[in-house]
């Protein structure tokens, strides 16, 4: 399997410390978020690493170079401008392939996800080996967590292991997720394209599968946080 990091935000909220430096630089402990990911994407055995970059992704290709120093190997896929979520992801399918593929943000931090469990979520048969058609096997299978601070009112339901535009309660997306390269195909590369509708549209035909996870993660969205993260192991982290 292959992954992606998401690496081609702004990071306005962040300012100015990503004035000159790339948010997914940013350090938790000494050590790059993005890196954190690489290094537990490698640990699962997930060495093909996808980063797709924008704002100042000359210093992200410079850090990281091809990925082997950390044991895997690493493909760049450049946006002049963001292409968002969606876009990205549509726009580095020629790197991806045809094979379900992962997706996170390179923001996040999640030192203790394990990646292991990712690579056999989406399944082409059912239990009786019969193969599920296109209408019927799930596109992607997303990682919700318990609502962060900053969204109290979560994303999606979780109805057993099938995710859901309704119901409660609504836990939040945590941008990791496995998905389809289908999914992207009528995306146009170079295109502009959010995630959260195409996600919500193939969820209200029953097509979106997906966990809970209740381990530590951040989204680390603003300066606070960041310090917090870097705070003495004895305080509390707000938005874990």
């Amino acid at each position: 399997m292959k992954a992606m990091i998401l690496a081609a935000g702004r990071g306005e909220r962040m300012r100015p410390l990503t004035d000159t430096c790339p948010k997914p630089l940013l350090k938790v402990r000494g050590r790059p978020l993005i890196v954190w990911h690489i290094l537990n994407l490698v640990r699962a055995g997930i060495t093909e690493i996808v980063i797709n970059h924008a704002h100042l992704g000359h210093m992200i290709e410079e850090e990281l170079g091809d990925g082997s120093k950390y044991g895997a190997t690493i493909a760049y896929s450049a946006e002049a401008v963001a292409l968002e979520t969606a876009g990205g992801i549509a726009n580095a399918l020629h790197l991806l392939g045809e094979e379900p593929f992962l997706v996170l943000s390179g923001d996040i931090y999640c030192p203790y996800f394990d990646f292991e469990q990712v690579k056999d979520v989406l399944h082409d048969k059912d239990v009786l080996g019969n193969a599920y058609t296109s209408e019927q096997r799930d596109a992607c299978w997303l990682y919700l967590t318990p609502n962060p601070w900053h969204n109290t009112k979560g994303d999606f339901a979780l109805n057993m292991f099938s995710v859901a535009n309704d119901g409660e309660p609504k836990w939040n997306f945590s941008n990791i997720g496995v998905y389809r390269a289908e999914m992207f195909k009528a995306i146009e590369p170079g295109q502009r394209a959010g995630l959260g509708l195409l996600i919500r549209a193939y969820a209200a035909k029953g097509l979106v599968g997906g966990e809970l996870y209740e381990g530590p993660w951040v989204n680390v969205g603003t300066v606070q946080q960041l310090e917090e993260l870097n705070a003495p192991l004895s305080g509390k982290v707000k938005g874990a």
